[in-house]
């Protein structure tokens, strides 16, 4: 699939709690099950995750009343523990995620491609609804 002519949004927060904290529960299939999901009517099951370059990772995001889901998949091109991660989507969009260690927090950023479906403005407000949610999950912890 084509990439020239997608557009690269950016998210980010962040995060109370201590950066290798942070990258547990970013990384973790436990806690990536607790996080997950753009709004309360929606949940994330089951993941996997194997946190190496070449390894593949798969949320499995879901209505929860069963109306429909989705695996949210890709395969990892960059790993850096506790600093960086690089990825391909299944559809072939790339995104980066740094975490950025200030202090006693973690400046999560996030950039992805756009995909051709939703409005980029739709695409952002979930991609930040997550981003939130991810931050008061870590915070609670």
């Amino acid at each position: 699939m084509e990439t020239q002519n997608r557009t690269m949004l950016t998210v980010e927060c962040t995060v109370n709690a201590p950066v290798a904290a942070v990258w547990e529960y970013w990384t973790r299939p436990e806690h990536i099950t607790q996080w997950c999901y753009a709004t309360p009517e929606w949940h994330s099951p089951r993941a996997e995750n194997d946190l190496r370059a070449g390894g593949r990772f798969m949320t499995r995001m879901e209505a929860k009343d069963g109306s429909m889901g989705f695996d949210f998949w890709g395969v990892y091109d960059v790993v850096r523990i506790n600093e960086y991660i690089e990825y391909t989507m299944g559809d072939s969009r790339k995104a980066k995620i740094h975490f950025i260690a200030e202090g006693s927090t973690v400046k999560v950023v996030e950039s992805f491609e756009t995909e051709n479906m939703n409005p980029p403005e739709m695409q952002q407000a979930g991609w930040q609804a997550i981003l939130d949610n991810f931050k008061n999950y870590a915070e609670s912890k």
